[in-house]
């Protein structure tokens, strides 16, 4: 049995899917991130950065493997999923450059305009506009990828499409229009068409109401410890991924 710790995030959604997609058996775990001692609670030991996803495979001796990178190659290496991730040759490297790629550049810009869309006392200030501008960035790239190719990393759905999907679905909650990107919008709606995404689409539901309770009972320190400040900031409105307007301009 694998033990997955995590809440309603692209990242924790990644890894969802691919142990769907490898049909291995898994139980999840809540992780409260907004309120002090839950913060980390059970992942304390095994996750440096206080963050989720952390695994914990119980069949393979307690081994536990934090950020989601890691654990999507772990999983795909050791449970058979060659055909998400090649053994050898340049198969192997095209899926990891983008998979790099994800995890270096797209899931940090893309969270960063979250947290700036977040904050309207923001709203127009360098840092907003830098980040909306570099989400913009990355959407285009991908979706200009995703002309050349079926997938990115060639003519193979694999674990560089299973880190990026959850993420690439934010254009949106971003503020921007899919007409702007439309390879991507039809790569998306591909995979989301998958059995074991629908399936894992689910699983990430059932995590939306207890984020939800956890963050109205969070207090302000809470909230602050939450967005690694030592004082008090700007307030945050969750709502606006309810009703999400366009940012300002960001070019």
């Amino acid at each position: 049995m694998i033990e997955l710790y995590g809440m309603s995030s692209p990242n924790v959604a990644k890894v969802t899917i691919l142990l769907e997609e490898l049909e291995l058996p898994y139980e999840t775990r809540h992780v409260d991130v907004f309120r002090g001692p839950g913060r980390i609670g059970a992942i304390a030991a095994h996750s440096p950065f206080g963050k989720v996803p952390v695994i914990i495979d119980r069949r393979a001796g307690d081994l536990a493997v934090f950020e989601s990178g890691a654990i999507l190659t772990y999983l795909a290496e050791r449970y058979g999923g060659e055909a998400l991730l090649p053994p050898s040759g340049p198969d192997r490297y095209a899926v990891l450059q983008w998979l790099t790629a994800q995890v270096a550049a797209v899931g940090p810009f893309l969270g960063q305009n979250n947290h700036f869309r977040l904050l309207p006392d923001e709203a127009g200030s360098y840092a907003a506009r830098r980040y909306a501008e570099q989400s913009r960035h990355v959407f285009h790239v991908l979706d200009k990828r995703l002309a050349a190719a079926a997938y990115l990393a060639g003519d193979f759905y694999s674990i560089a499409d299973i880190a990026t999907y959850p993420w690439a679905g934010y254009v949106p909650r971003q503020g921007l229009d899919w007409g702007d990107f439309p390879t991507l919008k039809a790569w998306c709606d591909r995979i989301g068409e998958r059995p074991a995404v629908m399936r894992a689409a689910k699983v990430q539901a059932a995590f939306g109401p207890q984020d939800m309770a956890a963050r109205q009972g969070a207090t302000q320190e809470d909230l602050d410890r939450f967005f690694w400040r030592d004082r008090p900031g700007p307030a945050a409105d969750f709502d606006i991924y309810a009703n999400p307007a366009p940012p300002a301009d960001a070019r």
